[in-house]
């Protein structure tokens, strides 16, 4: 416990003396997230140097190991860092699919190769990743997935087409379900394969969504090349990793239940809450709810680290988080009134509520959708019979 004061006090005062005043001022829009890449795109020189700061300690991967670019903290030190963090509202550094899906997948079925090879560079914020998932006709039923991958002695031959690959027009590189046995049983065939952006036949085209933003893209592989030391795990067996990986994926996408300011929503309504008895009894109810999840989050993650999490805990965090984050948004509109639809004009955040609000609706769909996740806890948490 000394042990542990002492790295509290120091992380405190590094914190303080490092944490750029502009970089604990509350998220207003994606433009303050910092995703780094190849060609990274700053929105100020505080946000460069925070992601850098906090790289080169490596505690944008806290709890990774230092030889891959990590600050190998314990998972109680991880906690203390991340407690720090909140007291000041500092910002995390360095948003990343590389940290919150692949990377946790490369330690443990990468090789030695790999790993030194990308999670360092995950790490420092110089390689920024995407998904490729879904297709058009593998969506829930993912192991239906078609993406060809030919076996051509000395490189894999990548045919097909993904859907909603998030920021595939801005990622540097892609980790990618392909099927490289056709024969197999559907679940058997699929491998998990690394590869550039930049690739020759790798294109990508942004889908427009309702909220008028384009995150998400449909991915098209025509005659791709990748090199054979790029599949991870064993060939044919990339369900495996793709499994382990989607559970990561669902803990992150839960977090959006816990907000990005670390404000109650009552106190950030309160102006608007004072003449509306029934609103604001609703939305002190959301925001017990809010505490119950950040408590159970917490629990969650301790146990993660601790390896005594059930496999199918990050399905129940995922329904949670996403229908948390969607209560919240429904309540900011009720809020809001008729001012809140208001979509395009002159103010600079027009249209902001809406649009948010708007997007909450993807939450229940990305990363497994909602009606996917109850039927996981259905059959591995509560043990209810199947149909």
């Amino acid at each position: 416990m000394a042990d542990l004061e002492t790295f509290r006090r120091e992380t405190r005062a590094w914190l303080a003396a490092n944490c750029p005043a502009e970089m604990r001022e509350p998220v207003r829009d994606e433009s303050d997230y910092c995703w780094g890449g190849r060609n990274p795109a700053f929105k100020t020189d505080a946000q460069k140097s925070w992601m850098e700061l906090m790289g080169a300690r490596g505690w944008t991967v806290p709890e990774w190991p230092k030889e891959y670019g990590g600050g190998g903290l314990s998972p109680a030190e991880t906690k203390i860092l991340r407690q720090e963090m909140a007291a000041i509202d500092a910002r995390n550094p360095l948003m990343s699919f590389g940290i919150s899906m692949l990377g946790p997948a490369l330690l443990k079925y990468g090789t030695e190769e790999q790993k030194k090879r990308f999670l360092p560079e995950i790490a420092r914020g110089e390689i920024r990743w995407c998904q490729g998932y879904s297709e058009p006709n593998a969506g829930s039923d993912l192991a239906s997935l078609q993406t060809k991958c030919e076996d051509k002695s000395d490189h894999w031959l990548v045919n097909g087409q993904k859907v909603w690959t998030s920021y595939a027009d801005k990622a540097d590189w892609i980790f990618c379900l392909v099927r490289t046995d056709p024969a197999a049983p559907k679940h058997k065939g699929i491998s998990f394969l690394l590869f550039d952006m930049a690739s020759p036949g790798v294109s990508t085209k942004p889908i427009l969504l309702i909220s008028g933003s384009s995150p998400f893209c449909e991915t098209f592989f025509d005659d791709v090349k990748v090199p054979k030391e790029q599949v991870v795990g064993e060939v044919n067996r990339g369900w495996d990793v793709a499994k382990y990986l989607l559970g990561h994926e669902r803990e992150m996408i839960s977090g959006m239940g816990l907000g990005g300011t670390g404000e109650s929503l009552g106190a950030a309504l309160a102006a608007k809450l004072k003449d509306d008895p029934v609103l604001r009894a609703d939305v002190a109810r959301f925001d017990v709810d809010a505490m119950a999840f950040r408590a159970m989050s917490e629990r969650f993650i301790d146990e993660l680290k601790a390896g005594q999490a059930h496999p199918a805990q990050p399905s129940m965090m995922k329904y949670a988080g996403t229908e948390l984050n969607k209560a919240r948004h429904e309540l900011i509109m009720a809020a809001g009134g008729s001012g809140a639809l208001e979509w395009e004009s002159e103010r600079s955040k027009a249209g902001k509520a809406a649009r948010e609000w708007l997007r909450t609706k993807a939450n229940s769909i990305e990363g497994g959708t909602s009606e996917i996740q109850l039927g996981i806890i259905a059959k591995h948490i509560l043990e209810l019979p199947g149909t």
